[in-house]
């Protein structure tokens, strides 16, 4: 087996409709994504630790973000289906709050699937710039797996 870099434009991010589950939709004009993780811990130092310190993963978070630019269509103004339900779901609140995301590379068997809640960045651009589009998906619970058709 030979490991090789693959291309991180090979790699797809699809919302699903929340109003239609099960369809899923492309978000198209990416150009960067970032995958973060986070934990909290809990400090387990006791006075047998004698000075030093000690403390166990407690839980564990994981954030994607997108970067991109804003597209809308020429004739109708209407802006990429995509980038249109994740800001949807940007402005539901409580358990409305909560889609789902999924991301594969496009030769990969299965895709990586979070229940998340999403924020909108800050989108905009300078005289000579194209509009910028950014959005972080923040994991709520496990994420999960499906094979692809």
């Amino acid at each position: 087996m030979a490991l090789q870099k693959y291309n991180a434009r090979d790699v797809d991010f699809q919302i699903e409709d929340f109003l239609s589950p099960g369809t899923w939709i492309t978000i198209a004009g990416l150009n960067t994504f970032t995958k973060g993780n986070d934990q909290e811990t809990t400090d387990t130092t006791t006075y047998v630790s004698a000075g030093q310190a000690e403390s166990q993963k407690m839980q564990i978070g994981k954030t994607l973000g997108l970067q991109g630019l804003r597209l809308r269509d020429s004739v109708t103004g209407a802006g990429d289906p995509g980038q249109a339900k994740v800001e949807a779901l940007a402005e539901r609140l409580g358990e409305e709050s909560l889609g789902r995301v999924r991301f594969s590379h496009k030769n990969d068997t299965t895709w990586e699937i979070w229940t998340a809640h999403v924020n909108v960045g800050d989108q905009g651009g300078g005289n000579n710039d194209k509009v910028s589009w950014n959005v972080t998906f923040t994991r709520s619970g496990a994420g999960t797996s499906a094979a692809k058709p």
